[in-house]
């Protein structure tokens, strides 16, 4: 069975569909999901499909490319943190990519309000002892760089988390490995241009490994170009099989086992 370890289902286009959704997942042999959380705004929305859905889990956190949202204290996170099925704290990060992209291209000076936020993340996570799930984009030297600040070098106290949505280079993996991270590859693992993402998914150590959508974003071939949901994982999973030359049913049984591992809390 397969687990999708990122997922965002209150998305209008997942949302309405929610039903035929889960039929397709146990129809794909995917058990559980993680339900992300990016606005304090959104939590209560996120949360009630983890209480709905005894194989749901939710999260609580703000991507950091959101702006013009409530902006979380470590008191906002910890005490959300804290309700039944909320596994983790985040997604956060760091995410230079759309400042420049769609922000009108302002400098890694301008940001601070973004390293903060993370920061913020951080201690509540530290706080709870629950993991981080890390979102960094054209930002990976600042967000390596704050965790190891923060503490976050895989020692006792340490939150640990995972690096979703993986794009980075082997270098990045190397230390966020060493940091005590694990490391999620998405549907971008199927697109033919991701060869050097391939590589990385070789090299990265079963135990540390885990599978994800993204959904609805990133839907991996052959559905490139489609809105994205859970039960197109194995597909991912399929991928990295492929890569490290093993069986599909291997890589199934081990992202689940380091999702439980993770994710304390979540059960099969």
């Amino acid at each position: 069975m397969y687990v999708d370890s990122h997922c965002h289902l209150t998305v209008p286009e997942l949302a309405d569909q929610l039903p035929q959704i889960r039929e397709a997942m146990t129809r794909a042999g995917v058990d559980r999901a993680l339900c992300i959380c990016t606005t304090l705004e959104e939590f209560e929305d996120v949360h009630a499909l983890a209480m709905r859905y005894d194989n749901f889990w939710s999260t609580v956190g703000v991507h950091p490319d959101n702006e013009g949202v409530t902006e979380p204290t470590v008191a906002d996170l910890v005490e959300r943190a804290g309700r039944p099925r909320v596994v983790a704290i985040g997604e956060t990060g760091l995410d230079y990519y759309e400042m420049e992209a769609r922000k009108g291209g302002r400098a890694v000076s301008d940001l601070d309000w973004q390293r903060a936020r993370f920061r913020t993340h951080i201690h509540a996570a530290r706080q709870t002892g629950k993991p981080l799930v890390i979102h960094t984009r054209s930002a990976s030297a600042d967000t390596v760089a704050i965790l190891k600040e923060e503490g976050e070098d895989g020692s006792a106290g340490s939150a640990g988390g995972v690096f979703h949505c993986f794009t980075e280079t082997a270098e990045v993996a190397r230390a966020a490995l060493d940091a005590g991270f694990y490391i999620s590859f998405s549907g971008i693992l199927t697109f033919k241009s991701a060869q050097d993402l391939r590589d990385v998914a070789a090299f990265v150590p079963m135990d540390r490994l885990l599978i994800e959508t993204d959904s609805p974003y990133l839907a991996p071939v052959p559905f490139r170009g489609k809105t994205n949901n859970p039960s197109y994982v194995p597909h991912v999973a399929m991928q990295i099989a492929q890569v490290r030359q093993v069986p599909v049913e291997d890589i199934a049984a081990a992202t689940s086992a380091n999702f439980e591992r993770l994710f304390k809390g979540v059960c099969a």
